[in-house]
């Protein structure tokens, strides 16, 4: 009996490590090789303070939340956690945000996407916006699999994770890189995008000079400051689209959310926007602020209109 209970920990050990580490490591969203990668010595870097923090990404990667016990096809919800395009907040705006969505019947797919400042890219400000393409296309081709409604396939993202959505928003149709395979064949255009106190313009005064760096080098020219600027790029075709925002944010202030949401105005594109008085920046689910937090219970409610 002793012996067969040993057998069966162990086991449960292991199998719980695999899982953890399978977890961990998620489904990567790229065959071999990786487009746009180049060979360095440069290693995945991993903090733990207290949640995740991911630096030089260099294998992307997709975690899946599937919901349980549900029979009809649900809305899938691809996460971009935020880092000032230097790293990913990985679970502070990344499994956090798709657990609550878990449990409510939606499935989540957090992206850990490749960084502009790696030394392993050989195009910087392209290769977070291919990740991201790469990924919707890939939760369309697996639609069946994980049965997901595959026209009701959003991104949402958070601080500079909030730009690169926005960026797939009014870009979907550019084709950042070459196709690979069948899932390729797939539209990368969502069908709503939700922006957490985004990062939007790279060219006005209330810009976040970081992120604008990061993905864009020192002195990029104007040309691509626009094109990296959602907010002089929305057009009819944009999704529709949710954004939430503190007005006392003082690392990206909320004149990012409202410049974007004059844009989908002016194109009459459907949008709905919350500015909270509090809540600074990076506050995620905000879950020890009783008022700020129903900002994903409003997301929740206002995916079953899309």
């Amino acid at each position: 009996m002793r012996s067969s209970f040993f057998i069966f920990s162990l086991y449960a050990i292991i199998f719980g490590t695999c899982l953890l580490n399978a977890q961990e490591r998620g489904m990567p969203i790229w065959g071999d090789p990786i487009p746009n990668k180049i060979a360095t010595n440069e290693e995945e870097l991993v903090e733990r303070r207290p949640d995740r923090w991911i630096e030089k990404v260099q294998v992307p990667t997709v975690e899946v939340f599937l919901p349980e016990n549900t029979y009809d096809a649900t809305d899938a919800v691809v996460i971009c956690p935020g880092g000032g395009y230097k790293g990913v907040a990985y679970d502070l705006e990344g499994t956090k945000v798709a657990k609550w969505l878990q449990k409510r019947g939606v499935a989540a797919f957090v992206l850990k996407y490749r960084l502009p400042t790696s030394k392993s890219v050989k195009e910087n400000e392209k290769v977070a916006i291919q990740d991201l393409q790469r990924t919707v296309r890939m939760v369309r081709a697996n639609a069946k699999k994980w049965n997901i409604n595959e026209n009701g396939v959003g991104v949402i993202g958070f601080s500079a994770g909030g730009h690169l959505t926005a960026t797939l928003a009014v870009h979907h149709d550019t084709n950042f890189y070459e196709p690979q395979d069948a899932t390729d064949t797939q539209s990368a255009k969502p069908n709503f995008v939700a922006l957490i106190y985004p990062v939007i313009t790279m060219q006005s005064s209330f810009k976040h000079a970081g992120s604008v760096r990061n993905l864009l080098g020192e002195s990029p020219g104007k040309l691509t400051i626009d094109f990296y600027s959602p907010e002089l790029q929305v057009t009819k075709d944009t999704p529709p689209s949710f954004i939430v925002h503190a007005s006392d944010d003082k690392a990206v202030p909320v004149e990012n959310s409202l410049v974007f949401y004059e844009s989908l105005l002016a194109k009459e594109v459907l949008a709905e926007m919350h500015i909270y008085p509090k809540g600074g920046h990076g506050f995620g689910l905000a879950q020890k602020n009783p008022h700020l937090s129903t900002w994903i219970e409003r997301f929740y409610e206002w995916i079953q209109t899309q």
